[in-house]
C-alpha cells in the first residue's frame, strides 16, 4: 500500500497478521504513533513507514523483531533517542531514519556490525562522532548530513573497506580530513561540504580509483588541490568556498606559489633520468597502482545513496513485462534450478532476472538459502542482488545486469580481445572478491566453482564474481550441492 493516500492511524489490530513478512505503508498520510503491538509480528523482515506524519518516539518494542532486515522510518516527526535496544536487531541491514527530529544515538547502537546502510540525515543529532563507528566493518552507505555533529572526524572510518557512500555535509565538524580516508578503497561518493574542516586535502585521496563524486565545498581547507587519481575529473564546485586552496585555474582557485624555479636544462636532465628508470620498473609500478588506477568513469551528478530503489520488491507483472513475457530472445542462460533473463524496468534500468524452476524439488530451498545469504554479503566485485519477487507460484531474484557478458567470451573468442591492463584488472577484481568471501565476512564462504563463465564484466569492464548457493561451501553452515 505504498503511495496510496492512506490516512489515519496504524491500527493495533495489524499485529494479528502474525505471518506478515513485510509492511510497506510508505508515502501515505498516516498519523499518530507507531503501535507497540508490532512486536508480535515475529516473522517481520521489512517495515517501511517512511514519508508519513507519524509522531512520538520510536518504541522499544521494535527491538523484539529479531528477523527485521529493513527498517525505514524517514520523513516523519519522530523525536527523542534511538532506542538502546536496537543493538539486539542482529538481522538489521538497512536503517533509514532521515528527516525526523531525533536527538541522540546510544553508544550500544554501534554494535550493529552487520548493518549495510545507515541514513540519519536531517535530524537534530549532536555531539562528536564516536570512535566505535569503526565497528561497522561491512557498511556500504552512510548519510549523516544536515545534523549538528561536532568535533573531529574519527580516523576509524578509514577502516570501513566496503564503504561506497559517505555523506557528512552540513554539520559542525572541524579539524582535518583524516589521511585514513585514502584506505576507503570502495568509495564512490564523498560529501564533507559545509563544515569547519581545515588543513590540506590529503594526497591519499588520489588512491580512491572508484571515486566519482566529491564535495568539499564551504570549509576552511588550504594548500594545493591534489591532481592525481580521480581529481582530474572534479570541477570547481567540488572545492568552492575554500579561500585558501590553490591549484589549477580550471578549478577557479589561484595558482600555487613555487619557491624553486628550475631551468629547462635541469628539467631535461631530470626527464632523462626518470624515463629510463620508469621503463625498467614499469611492470612493478603497474602491479602496484592497478588497484588504484582510474577506470575512466565520468563523474555523476547524482550523489544520493541508492537505498529504497535498490531494495524495493517487484511484482510478477513488472518482471513479466520487463522480460517481454520471459521471451527466449531475452534468455541469458539456464541452470539446474532455473533460468536467467535480461529485463528492462519501467525506468529504463537494465537488470537480470533469475527465475527459479519450482518444478525442481530443491529450487525452493535454493531460493530461500540464496536470499538469506545475499542479505549478508555485499562487495563491489560480487554480483549484487537488487531485489526479489516471491509468491507461492513464482520466485525470482533481480540481479545486476552485466552488459559485457562473461570472461569466457573474451578468453575463447577471436572477436573479443583483452589487453594486458584489462587482464590484470580482472585478476585483481576476482582476487578481491575471493578475499572478501574468505576473510571479510562473519561466516567464511568458499567458492567451489571458480571459472571464466562465472566472472561477469560490467560496462566499465570491472569483473564481478557470480556466486551460486549450490556451488559454495559455507564454513559452519550446511550448503546445498548437486549430487
Amino acid at each position: 500500500m505504498h503511495n496510496c493516500n492512506v490516512s489515519g492511524g496504524i491500527p493495533e489490530e495489524i499485529s494479528n497478521l502474525t505471518n506478515l513478512t513485510t509492511i510497506d505503508l510508505g508515502g501515505n498520510k498516516l498519523n499518530g504513533s507507531i503501535p507497540i503491538t508490532l512486536s508480535k509480528l515475529q516473522k517481520l523482515q521489512g517495515l517501511r513507514l517512511e514519508d508519513n506524519k507519524l509522531e512520538g518516539s520510536i518504541p522499544d518494542s521494535i527491538c523484539r523483531l529479531t528477523e527485521l532486515y529493513e527498517l525505514e522510518l524517514g520523513g516523519n516527526k519522530l523525536f527523542g533517542s534511538i532506542p538502546a535496544c536496537f543493538s539486539n536487531l542482529a538481522s538489521l541491514r538497512i536503517l533509514s531514519l532521515g528527516s525526523n527530529e531525533l536527538t541522540s544515538i546510544p553508544l550500544t547502537f554501534w554494535n550493529l556490525n552487520n548493518i549495510l546502510y545507515l541514513n540519519f540525515s536531517s535530524n537534530f543529532f549532536t555531539a562528536p562522532l564516536p570512535l566505535e563507528i569503526g565497528n561497522l566493518k561491512v557498511l556500504v552507505g552512510m548519510d549523516f548530513s544536515m545534523n549538528n555533529f561536532s568535533g573531529v572526524i574519527p580516523t576509524e572510518i578509514g577502516g570501513l573497506k566496503n564503504l561506497e557512500y559517505l555523506f557528512l555535509g552540513y554539520n559542525r565538524l572541524q579539524g582535518s580530513i583524516p589521511d585514513s580516508f585514502g584506505d576507503l578503497i570502495s568509495l564512490k561518493s564523498l560529501n564533507l561540504s559545509n563544515n569547519n574542516l581545515s588543513g590540506a586535502i590529503p594526497a591519499s585521496l588520489e588512491k580512491l580509483s572508484y571515486l566519482e563524486d566529491l564535495n568539499l565545498s564551504f570549509n576552511k581547507l588550504e594548500g594545493e588541490i591534489p591532481i592525481g587519481g580521480s581529481f582530474g575529473n572534479f570541477s570547481a564546485e567540488s572545492f568552492e568556498g575554500n579561500e585558501l586552496l590553490c591549484g589549477s585555474p580550471n578549478l577557479q582557485v589561484p595558482p600555487c606559489k613555487t619557491s624553486i624555479h628550475r631551468t629547462s636544462w635541469k628539467n631535461s636532465l631530470l626527464l632523462g633520468i626518470v624515463l629510463p628508470l620508469s621503463t625498467v620498473f614499469m611492470i612493478v609500478v603497474i602491479l602496484l597502482i592497478l588497484r588504484y588506477r582510474h577506470r575512466g568513469k565520468q563523474p555523476s551528478n547524482d550523489a544520493s545513496m541508492p537505498l529504497v530503489a535498490m531494495w524495493r520488491t517487484f511484482s510478477f507483472l513488472e518482471l513479466y513485462q520487463a522480460t517481454d513475457e520471459f521471451s527466449e530472445n531475452n534468455l541469458i542462460g539456464k541452470g539446474g534450478f532455473g533460468s536467467v533473463y535480461k529485463a528492462r524496468l519501467g525506468d529504463g534500468m537494465e537488470v537480470a532476472v533469475k527465475v527459479f524452476n519450482l518444478q525442481c524439488g530443491r529450487a525452493l530451498k535454493s531460493f530461500d538459502v540464496e536470499c538469506e545469504m545475499m542479505k549478508s554479503i555485499c562487495h563491489r566485485n560480487l554480483i549484487k542482488v537488487i531485489s526479489s519477487c516471491s509468491n507461492e507460484e513464482f520466485k525470482a531474484l533481480v540481479l545486476e545486469y552485466m552488459p559485457h557478458g562473461s570472461l569466457e567470451k573474451y578468453l575463447y573468442s577471436s572477436n573479443c580481445i583483452l589487453d594486458i591492463f584489462q587482464r590484470l584488472n580482472i585478476m585483481i577484481d576476482v582476487a578481491s572478491a575471493l578475499e572478501y568471501l574468505h576473510f571479510g565476512h562473519s561466516a567464511p564462504i568458499i567458492h567451489c566453482d571458480l571459472k571464466p563463465s562465472n566472472v561477469l564484466l560490467d560496462d566499465n569492464m570491472v569483473a564481478h564474481l557470480r556466486v551460486f548457493v549450490d556451488r559454495i561451501l559455507r564454513i559452519g553452515h550446511q550448503s546445498i550441492s548437486d549430487p
